[in-house]
């Protein structure tokens, strides 16, 4: 069944919230079927998607949401690793099958004005819960304080909605659209399979804050290809709940392939973490192209965390201008306590539950050029090393001019400063490097070391050329 809504002519302001809602409501009702919005804008609060129902935004046209954030009411949700209640997303799905969000038009989160009321409130100091949603919110959450946080804000119970959302869907599919603007994490998939991206912009603003591109979260059977990733935060995260409450869940993100895709911009290119309790595993990553994200394939937990990471594969990457293309980081340093914390102690601590695991990383054929602040940063937990790291036939080049030192590698905290830019390694046990590069700049007085083996590193193997370029 097809049903087509266009849009209303005029510069009158208008909500098109129902129109588009009982729309939907009776495809579902039907049987199913694909909605197109076409003609123009589209302006909406939040949208509740169903079973057997597929959105289809057309060409020349927008869908645009209305900053208003008492329309967005409190949803069962996971918000940063914790099954909690946070604010219904603008585009939600739950509990369904054979849905998803289509065409070449545009979905406008409008996220200005959750990202001015967030900077302000942290201008201000803010530590609690102040406002009407923010303290319905802290109502329905009365544990919230002693909930981990990846930096969103959760103190404050504002806890933004993502612009689109599935939650323990099955057989989803969004193709072609372009999505900006999100409040929070653009695009939240939790607890699905059988899920199908391909051709799909995400983009926010290089300042918006936590606007991440797309985020698996505890999902299976995911195809990833042909994205363009432009935003604030991680491009595209792999992620499975944190700490007590993702161990509690204890569903991995597992059988993903992510191909042909493009990323400008953001902190991390493929970032798996720092909500690792569940585990991600089983992961291949191919044939993509990274500029200018501060990370390119990015490895982030710490010690509380939990989860095992293992079989991760990165095949025939290129990334240039980013920091470091190479990351795998035991201390993680955002959101968590002072680097004084045990959390980040240099020596062994107690193995637990929640002491993450990382083994069987291969990287083959990463072509990194232009690295800004290190080639890249292997550290594993004392108590725990990261275990069978291959990397073949890589070439990493360091760049000649710039303003980054190679702390900047990485976020973390607890580590000494690192004694140059090359392949940074602490706390590995089975690390294989096989014809691999790397290149150090001809006019430079640092340190050209490719391999800074700081501690703890057992049964290396090096077939390595370092390799110094007459300029």
């Amino acid at each position: 069944m097809e049903l087509e809504l266009i849009a209303e002519q005029g510069n009158n302001p208008r909500d098109d919230s129902r129109r588009i809602q009982s729309a939907i409501n009776n495809l579902a009702a039907a049987g199913g079927g694909s909605l197109h919005l076409r003609g123009g804008l589209f302006q909406s609060g939040p949208i509740l998607l169903r079973s057997q129902v597929y959105l289809i935004i057309e060409e020349d046209t927008v869908l645009s949401f209305i900053p208003d954030f008492d329309r967005y009411g409190p949803v069962w949700t996971r918000w940063e690793g914790v099954e909690c209640w946070a604010m219904h997303p603008l585009i939600f799905a739950r509990d369904s099958e054979n849905l998803g969000v289509k065409g070449s038009g545009i979905i406008d989160g409008n996220g200005k004005a959750w990202w001015d009321f967030l900077r302000q409130s942290r201008k201000e100091g803010r530590r609690e819960p102040k406002h009407p949603f923010e303290e319905r919110l802290a109502a329905l959450n009365p544990t919230y304080r002693t909930q981990p946080s990846g930096g969103g804000g959760r103190e404050l119970q504002f806890l933004r909605p993502p612009l689109l959302q599935f939650f323990n869907c099955k057989n989803v599919e969004i193709f072609d659209v372009h999505l900006q603007n999100s409040p929070f994490w653009n695009t939240h998939l939790v607890y699905c399979e059988q899920v199908h991206i391909a051709g799909v912009t995400f983009q926010n603003p290089h300042d918006g804050p936590n606007t991440d591109g797309l985020n698996l979260d505890s999902c299976n059977q995911v195809h990833i290809e042909r994205c363009h990733f432009d935003v604030g935060d991680d491009c595209l995260g792999l992620k499975s709940g944190s700490g007590e409450d993702g161990l509690r869940v204890n569903r991995p993100t597992e059988s993903v392939l992510i191909e042909n895709c493009t990323m400008q911009g953001g902190h991390g290119g493929i970032v798996i973490g720092s909500e690792t309790a569940g585990g991600v595993r089983n992961v291949t990553i191919r044939n993509c192209q990274l500029d200018e994200t501060d990370r390119g394939l990015r490895i982030k937990t710490r010690r509380g965390r939990g989860g095992t990471i293992e079989n991760i594969q990165l095949e025939n990457c290129i990334m240039r201008g980013v920091l470091c293309p190479l990351v795998i980081n035991c201390y993680y340093g955002p959101g968590g306590p002072p680097p004084e914390d045990p959390i980040f102690s240099r020596s062994p601590q107690p193995i637990t539950v929640t002491t993450p695991l990382i083994r069987d990383i291969r990287v083959h054929s990463l072509k990194g050029e232009d690295c800004k602040a290190a080639a890249a940063f292997i550290v594993g937990l004392p108590e725990r090393p990261i275990e069978n790291v291959h990397i073949e036939d890589c070439v990493f080049t360091l760049s000649e001019n710039t303003d980054h030192p190679p702390s900047e590698a990485a976020m973390y905290r607890g580590l000494p400063l690192p004694a140059g830019r090359g392949i940074r390694l602490r706390n590995i046990r089975h690390l294989q490097v096989k014809r691999t590069t790397v290149e150090f700049p001809a006019r430079t007085q640092e340190q050209k070391e490719p391999f800074l083996i700081e501690d703890n590193v057992e049964d290396l193997s090096i077939e390595i050329e370092t390799s110094v370029p007459q300029v």
